[in-house]
């Protein structure tokens, strides 16, 4: 099992659009290429000095590394695009790729 794992300071001013375009519009996107089985979003509560804005993970689970490049090649850019074009400057994004073990 791959996780694809989007950790995103959103800033406050846009929070409530971008959450519900996120859960409406964006994740279904990425889960309609069929590559990821399922996803979570969650909010974190841990305080970051320094940070302003409000602090999301979004996690989408893989089958395989494979499957991962796949959506990497053939739909990160135009999905990841879409955001920034909708939100740009009012968001930063931090991606991570985990394997289970």
């Amino acid at each position: 099992m791959v996780l694809y794992n989007v950790t995103i300071n959103v800033d406050d001013s846009i929070r409530e659009e971008w959450l519900k375009w996120m859960k409406e519009v964006h994740i279904p996107n990425v889960l309609q290429t069929g590559l990821f089985l399922h996803h979570r979003i969650f909010k974190l509560l841990t305080v970051v000095e320094d940070n302003d804005g409000t602090n999301y993970a979004i996690q989408y689970y893989c089958e395989s590394m494979q499957r991962y490049r796949e959506y990497e090649h053939k739909y990160a850019a135009r999905l990841q695009g879409e955001v920034n074009e909708r939100y740009a400057g009012k968001f930063v994004a931090f991606r991570t790729i985990l394997e289970e073990v």
